[in-house]
């Protein structure tokens, strides 16, 4: 299991009073889960998962904490990572594999539980094959939210691995230096998971679950912006800064797997 912050340096910013949060809704059934076949579980080295979520037909957005090692703390080798699409009950929309990774240039996995870490503590990955399916569609991104909206989240977690929930409403508590503060319910296993702003006509991705924190006696998760970032991260895969795959032969089968992990 990927493992958070727990505690990070934001006492001092003040808890803002929110709205009533929603309760988790499992989406374990077909038609619960049909407008989030985009999300999916990624299985990481064979020790633990997070969440990643698709914003093209190649490409998944998750947390950069995820693609290390908790021991050795090396980058995971992406011939270890694998998505899976709409991932419930045994089951995912569509199996791919990673063909390369990239981070944020400026995540330190090693800074300790600092706002700095946060805020950088975004990733994008490769997939060796493209997903066309017409059930999953990757989800566009939008605006950092302003404090006091609204947003939702949808995640698996150590206690629902094996379907994803929605938590439909919770809100944006604080913004400070790049970190969104968030009254959302997260736990081990949503690292990575989209953060979504209903302002649009479909769902679109703000942010990326990065911690959880306490501030103020709550429990809150905390958040990395995504404008310049993602623009950051789309730049230094076009420049060949990835990091890539140690298996080159992997993307001529991966499109065909229907495998339980």
């Amino acid at each position: 299991m990927r493992k958070w912050i727990t505690a990070i340096a934001l006492g001092m910013l003040p808890l803002a009073a929110v709205a009533q949060d929603s309760g988790l809704k499992s989406l374990n059934t077909t038609d619960s889960g049909r407008q989030w076949m985009a999300v999916g579980r990624l299985n990481i080295d064979g020790t633990g998962f997070c969440t990643g979520a698709l914003i093209s037909p190649t490409l998944v957005l998750t947390a950069a904490h995820c693609l290390y090692d908790k021991v050795s703390r090396q980058r995971v080798d992406p011939a270890r990572i694998e998505f899976l699409a709409g991932w419930r009950l045994g089951h995912a929309s569509a199996y791919r594999a990673a063909r390369q990774t990239v981070i944020h240039p400026n995540y330190d996995f090693d800074a300790g539980t600092t706002a700095d870490r946060v805020r950088h503590d975004i990733a994008l990955i490769e997939l060796w094959q493209p997903i066309r399916n017409t059930s999953v569609i990757p989800f566009e991104t939008g605006d950092r939210p302003s404090q006091g909206e609204d947003v939702g989240v949808v995640s698996y977690a150590e206690d629902r691995a094996e379907a994803p929930s929605l938590q439909e409403v919770c809100s944006i508590v604080a913004r400070q230096s790049g970190v969104l503060v968030m009254s959302c319910n997260v736990d081990f296993g949503a690292s990575g998971a989209p953060v979504f702003s209903f302002a649009y006509e479909r769902p679109r991705i703000v942010s990326v679950v990065a911690a959880k924190a306490e501030m103020g006696g709550s429990r809150v998760a905390l958040g990395t912006a995504l404008e310049e970032s993602l623009e950051l991260l789309h730049a230094e895969l076009a420049e060949g800064r990835g990091h890539a795959s140690s298996s080159r032969d992997i993307g001529k089968n991966i499109g065909a797997r229907f495998l339980k992990p």
